[in-house]
């Protein structure tokens, strides 16, 4: 009877659906953890349906989260991850894998949780961090999640950010699908839509951009949001390495396209890029200026629209508008310009077209006269070997007050090429090891100061002529006769062997002439044009940008000239010259070697030696000597 019983009993529970204390006798399963889960209120059988009594089979039926989850298995199906899975990739995503193990599964409002926001990084890079998954399956992004890591949407999301995008917000969840796909949340089409979301009025803008439009028509070549911001290591606009950073966004970012010659020929965007790289805000923007105008200060930023259309900033009708942002007080004549123009070409109004003519005649011509000039003179001076500073007699050259303005000259005119020739090429090395790029304000003061410096040494200079008498002699001296025109033949047939006679000069030759008025012209037109741009604000009320534009050039092909003059031509009269090598002295002493002048100034020799001798007898004595005569 006993065991009848006993048989009976066992029968019963062996027939009753196992408790979880049933099945936690064999496997090790957290109660405590597993009540606590998603899944807490579910028996065992709940999920592992297949098994209905004790002892079950050896591999019972596998666990099928559809039971409950059926819209979101039939979402993973489809999702890239599902049917890597259905294709017989072991390794792609499972429920598991993104949830962790169902006994202990939390929801995603869990800090724990690994599908909570701030955690998605770690569940996602559990397979996207991981070089060999990337590399075995071919994926092409590189380090994603490592770089969202460093985005502001990542940084935010750390930071506990809850309204900050994480991965699920963009590409989904359960139904990731590949960018590839029309459907996808993060295919071209609908990137703008994800996005607006959370930037809801950005979208809005986009929308109706030329961007915007393009992408709703299918273009593929028109930026998304991504094309612009990046994907995962979106930067907020203030710092350095975003992509639509003051600094980048012109080049990098709006040039990426508008400066590809494919799509140019696609589009015909033109040379909108170089003209803008090459312009006062493009060298500026490169030289670290980021207050200076890229091409959303003018263009705007998400609602960009053709410059035809009415609403856009860079219509004719709003340039006014536009451009008074920066420069107060613009002259409506700003409308009537042309912008983006490049001072080397393309389509510049025909005032920049002749001076860059002129000058692109003008520079080869000059440069190389000198070139041809100097490199025959020092070799006949070479040939002859003649000393020429045998006594090491001095006499007066340069007075105090000529002395004062060359050394003011000198040194600004030097700092004036070196801060002038930084704006133009910011990226050179010289100009980073001189500290003259950065913000672009040192360079820029630099630039300003030394122009007034040259300008009130050449004011003071043509005042000290008018007020000292003895002084104002050199200007008849400096004039420009025929006989300059003969010396200069004259010279040129000697060094070339031609001639036995060398000629001999007054106080100063056709060189001292020739560089002397070539500063002169030199300096009025830097001056004005300097000053023209310097004060843009007035210039662009006053007059056409085309003036602005003719300045620019002006300015920049005058300073190739006028540093090149001082280098070929200045540099050897003083310095290379065999007959003062290592240096002529008078610009620090105020005297020149007499020996030199006794055999190049034979007559201006002579005047020297009477006036030293009347000085001798009249017992007077005048160490800066006047002018020198």
């Amino acid at each position: 009877m006993r065991l009848l019983f006993a048989g009976l009993l066992s029968m019963v529970l062996a027939a009753a659906p196992p408790s979880a204390k049933d099945c936690t006798s064999c496997h090790e399963v957290n109660l405590v953890t597993f009540e606590a889960s998603k899944h807490g209120s579910v028996d065992c059988i709940g999920c592992h349906s297949t098994i209905t009594r004790l002892p079950h089979a050896e591999k019972p039926g596998p666990v099928k989260c559809a039971n409950c989850h059926d819209d979101q298995v039939k979402a993973y199906a489809k999702s890239v991850h599902g049917l890597a899975k259905q294709a017989g990739m072991a390794d792609s995503a499972t429920c598991a894998s993104c949830h962790g193990s169902p006994h202990a599964i939390t929801g995603g409002s869990d800090p724990n949780s690994k599908v909570a926001k701030k955690n998605l990084p770690d569940t996602c890079g559990a397979c996207h961090s991981n070089p060999e998954f990337l590399a075995k399956h071919k994926i092409p992004f590189a380090k994603p999640v490592e770089a969202y890591r460093l985005s502001l949407h990542g940084r935010e999301v750390a930071k506990g950010n809850q309204n900050a995008a994480s991965c699920s917000d963009c590409h989904g969840s359960h139904d990731i699908l590949a960018s590839r796909d029309p459907k996808a949340k993060v295919n071209r089409a609908h990137v703008a839509e994800t996005c607006g979301i959370c930037h809801n009025d950005v979208q809005t803008a986009y929308a109706d951009s030329v961007h915007g439009l393009a992408v709703k028509k299918g273009s593929k070549d028109s930026p998304t949001c991504t094309g612009c911001h990046g994907e995962h290591n979106i930067l907020a606009p203030a710092e350095a390495g975003s992509l639509v950073n003051a600094a980048r966004v012109s080049t990098v970012t709006c040039g990426r396209c508008h400066g590809d010659e494919r799509l140019d020929s696609r589009y015909e965007f033109g040379d909108k890029v170089p003209a803008y790289e090459d312009s006062f805000h493009g060298l500026a923007v490169r030289g670290g200026r980021k207050t200076a105008a890229n091409c959303a200060s003018c263009h705007g930023i998400h609602n960009i629209l053709p410059s035809e259309d009415i609403r856009s900033t860079v219509n004719p009708a709003n340039l006014q508008k536009t451009c008074g942002q920066c420069h107060q007080g613009v002259g409506d004549k700003i409308a009537r310009s042309k912008v983006h123009v490049r001072t080397a070409g393309g389509i510049e109004h025909i005032s920049v077209r002749w001076i860059r003519l002129a000058y692109y005649a003008l520079i080869p011509m000059t440069i190389g006269f000198m070139l041809f000039h100097n490199g025959l003179d020092w070799l006949a001076k070479l040939r002859r070997h003649k000393p020429h500073h045998g006594t090491g007699e001095q006499l007066p050259r340069m007075n105090k007050w000529f002395r004062i303005t060359h050394a003011m000259v000198m040194v600004s005119f030097i700092l004036l090429v070196l801060s002038g020739f930084a704006l133009k090429f910011p990226e050179a090395g010289w100009v980073k090891m001189l500290a003259m790029n950065g913000n672009g304000l040192f360079r820029a003061w630099l630039h300003r100061i030394s122009a007034v410096v040259i300008m009130f040494a050449t004011g003071l200079h043509l005042v000290h002529l008018a007020l000292v008498k003895r002084d104002r002699i050199i200007l008849w001296e400096l004039l420009p006769n025929w006989q300059d025109a003969k010396d200069i033949l004259n010279m040129l047939r000697y060094n070339l062997g031609l001639s036995s006679t060398r000629p001999t000069f007054g106080m100063f030759g056709y060189a001292e002439k020739m560089e002397y008025w070539a500063y002169m012209w030199g300096t009025i037109v830097m001056a004005v044009t300097g000053v023209m741009l310097w004060a843009k604000d007035w210039s662009l009320h006053n007059f056409p940008i085309w003036v602005m534009d003719a300045a620019t050039a002006a300015h920049w092909y005058e300073a190739i000239l006028a540093s090149l003059s001082i280098l070929v031509w200045h540099w050897y009269l003083v310095i290379f010259d065999p007959d003062v090598y290592p240096m002529d002295l008078a610009w620090l002493t105020g005297k020149a070697s007499a020996d030199h002048m006794r055999e190049a100034r034979p007559e201006y020799y002579r005047q020297l030696m009477e006036k030293e001798a009347l000085k001798a007898e009249g017992g007077a004595k005048d160490p800066e000597g006047g002018s020198g005569h």
